[in-house]
């Protein structure tokens, strides 16, 4: 229908004398002017994408790192003790035999652990211990205790943890005993 009547309009204005009929000029179109670029605002962010960014790493170097436990073994904390002194430390080192002793007046076990020659005291200031943790006079029980060293050089356990020596056999099904692994049943 808008065909039809585009048609009979324009054969109007052709009827009426094409001098009369107003001319169909179409606007012409700005030219459009180049963008200028804006490194201002660039700049701007940049800036604030990398203050983020160092305020993010600033919040795990100074918020998360007394938190930081540092994993060693036995012999590295005795000889470089004062370094860890005052320090969340996770150890791990062998039960020495004979030496896992409980106290009732405080509640606490003292023992010591060690790996090759190196020796640290250590006290637990609670009234339960692991399952796996138990004194084996033929030894082999590992442990590690997270903690802080004290001054005098007494390990303050925090945690302790018992692996587990015993071992499962998948060929024949079972578990082996180990030095220190509880009875199976």
């Amino acid at each position: 229908m808008s065909k039809k009547l585009d048609q009979e309009l324009a054969e109007a204005l052709l009827a009426g004398g094409a001098e009369d009929a107003p001319s169909v000029v179409k606007p012409a179109r700005p030219a459009e002017a180049p963008r200028a670029p804006r490194p201002k605002k660039n700049l701007a962010l940049l800036l604030t994408l990398l203050a983020m960014v160092g305020a993010v790493v600033t919040l795990f170097l100074g918020v998360f790192q007394p938190a930081a436990v540092y994993a060693t073994p036995v012999d590295k904390l005795v000889n470089g003790q004062q370094a860890f002194v005052g320090r969340k430390v996770r150890v791990e080192g062998e039960l020495v035999p004979g030496t896992l002793v409980k106290r009732d007046q405080p509640c606490e076990y003292r023992f010591t652990i060690h790996k090759e020659d190196a020796k640290l005291p250590v006290r637990y200031a609670q009234c339960v211990i692991p399952d796996g943790f138990r004194d084996v006079p033929t030894g082999g029980v590992q442990v590690t205790i997270e903690g802080t060293l004290a001054q005098g050089g007494e390990f303050q356990a925090s945690l302790v943890m018992a692996k587990c020596s015993s071992k499962y056999d998948p060929a024949k099904h079972e578990m082996q005993d180990g030095p220190g692994a509880l009875p199976v049943n």
